[in-house]
Formats: structure tokens, sequence, C-alpha cells
């Protein structure tokens, strides 16, 4: 993709809309749809890389109740022109088809490389990846398996949605609390596995979210890591302007302009 001038790639995650009560979680939604008013104006691509939901779970006729005022968004901009990218995290890992086939919107369940203004990008949720998160590691060959899938769709969404509510919110046991504290950059299992990466190819750019702190650390000479944080806490962003990459934040005040 080539940039117009002009034009910026903006980059999103983790929101966990729904959690820890749907109450709750409606002015940080609201607020999340006052940023996409805001990046509209110039966008020229979106990335939202993932854990938008606390959980999602598409059932065959059935998708989880709430969140009208972040998909209608979402639609207007995918209408408008601009399109939008999906990559599902580790609590919304069950999105199938209803984002494509509703908003025109394509999902990603592994993370992919992208080329802006001959910048390579690597991008995706980050969840699994590198030597750590080993609590979503225990847990993803559960949430993955057919069988427990199977067993899951056949329970009554209301009983299902409080299930996954307890497991999200409750217990953390699909990601643990290693999120929330900064292991230092030799120990942060993303940059370890981006630094992997660069073994075999060059990019420019890692993106990722999972991680819930906003991070830039250099990886080698002309590759940096970023982690975009969330919007939970930090309410913060990445935006590429065709030439460089950079963390923003989102400020409340900003949401009323």
């Amino acid at each position: 993709m080539q940039i117009p001038p002009g034009k910026k790639i903006y980059f999103s995650s983790d929101n966990h809309l729904g959690a820890p009560t749907p109450a709750e979680s409606k002015p940080r939604e609201e607020h999340f749809v006052a940023w996409l008013d805001h990046v509209k104006e110039d966008a020229a691509a979106v990335f939202l890389l993932g854990d938008l939901f606390d959980f999602w779970f598409e059932y065959k006729t059935v998708v989880p109740k709430g969140f009208v005022r972040v998909l209608g968004k979402l639609a207007e901009i995918s209408d408008s022109g601009i399109p939008i990218y999906f990559f599902v995290g580790n609590h919304d890992l069950w999105m199938h088809d209803y984002f494509e086939t509703e908003l025109n919107i394509p999902i990603y369940h592994e993370p992919k490389a992208f080329t802006f203004n001959n910048k390579k990008f690597f991008i995706g949720h980050g969840d699994g990846k590198g030597p750590g998160d080993k609590g979503y590691k225990r847990m993803k060959k559960v949430f993955k398996n057919p069988f427990f899938k199977f067993l899951f769709r056949w329970m009554h969404p209301d009983i299902g949605m409080r299930v996954a509510q307890h497991l999200s919110v409750k217990n953390k046991l699909i990601s643990g609390d290693e999120d929330k504290h900064f292991l230092g950059e030799e120990n942060e299992w993303l940059a370890q596995y981006a630094k992997r990466k660069l073994e075999t190819e060059h990019y420019d750019y890692f993106v990722f979210g999972h991680r819930h702190l906003p991070m830039t650390i250099p990886v080698a000479e002309n590759s940096t890591y970023y982690n975009l944080g969330d919007w939970i806490i930090h309410y913060t962003y990445g935006v590429f302007d065709g030439s460089s990459f950079k963390l923003e934040t989102f400020p409340t005040t900003q949401a009323n302009d």
C-alpha cells in the first residue's frame, strides 16, 4: 500500500469492551467511538489488533448483545471506503465471518506482514508468541479445540456468556496477570519474538497489542517493536504517517472536541 499524501494509518488494540460490566464499559466504548471519528478524517487504513471485546463468540445465527455504537461506527468507516483490518486476540479468538460479512472487515487469526511506503510491518495481536505468555498458552489448546467449541456452541447463549465472563474477568484464565508489569527490554517476550523473526527477514516495525503496556523497544538496527497499550488505562494507539511510526494518546478531553 502506498499511503496518499496527508493520510495516515492508525493502529489500536485491547479495548476489552463489555468488561468488567456493560455499564462500566460503556464510557470506554463511547471514547473509542470518538477516536474513530477523530481518525477517519485522515485515515488511509485502520488496524484493530484484537481484544476489541472482552469476550466474543459467534453462534450460527447469534452474536453477543451490545456494542452497537462501535459496530455502527466501524460499518460507517468501512462503507466510506477506508479499509479496516482486524486481528483476533485471545479474548475474541472465536470470531469467524461476522465482521467480514456484515462490515466488510477482513479477519486474521495469525500475524501478517504488510508493506507501506516501502516500510515493512509485521502486525498481530501478539498472544502466544515468544518464550513467555505461559498463562495463555496453557489455555489456547483448550479454547482452540474443535470439541470444546462444539460443546460451548450447544450451551444456551445466556449460560455461555456468563461462563465466559467468569473466565475472562474473574479468573483471568485466558490472559493471566503477566500483562500488567513491564518485564525489562531483555525479558519482554514479544521483543524476543521480534528478534528471532529478524534472523530470517527484515522488518522495520513490529506492531502488537496484548501486553496492555505502551512500549517502544529497538530490536535491531532500523527495526523497532511497538506495543500499542490499551483502552482501559492508557488510551494509546499507533500512527504511521508514511515515513515514521509513533505512539500517541487520545485523552478524555479530546473526545468532546
